[in-house]
């Protein structure tokens, strides 16, 4: 029985959508050169790719020709909240406080970080 495709983005197709982004509609060659040299990939496997982006919701194609041009669906701000939503919700019990707190403790912040976090929380109040 085939799996249900996550409805998450994997690095793969996280790479492809931010060339996607970048360049805007794009063919599938120009998706490939898009890419980082030491991040490139068979022209094929880009294509299964965007594919299964179209496939979960994130690209929609149009025939240019003899060709296929990808738009994007969904910027990058919206798969932020989407992964946000998710981690909080599979790996800190929904609580945004248990994710910060994490985020403090874990000593991975720089104190200007923790300034502008203090400061983006006093203006949300």
């Amino acid at each position: 029985m085939a799996r249900k495709p996550s409805s998450t983005l994997t690095e793969a197709e996280l790479r492809l959508m931010k060339v996607v982004w970048q360049k805007g509609p794009s063919k599938v060659q120009e998706v490939v050169d898009g890419l980082p040299e030491k991040e490139q990939v068979a022209y094929s496997t880009v294509l299964t790719t965007l594919r299964i982006l179209e496939d979960k919701g994130y690209l929609k194609h149009e025939k240019q020709g003899r060709a296929y041009v990808y738009h994007p669906l969904v910027g990058p701000e919206e798969v932020r909240m989407n992964v946000l939503r998710y981690m909080l919700g599979s790996f800190f019990d929904d609580s945004p406080e248990l994710l910060v707190s994490n985020l403090i403790e874990g000593g991975e912040l720089e104190e200007a970080e923790l300034e502008k976090i203090r400061r983006m929380i006093e203006e949300a109040e």
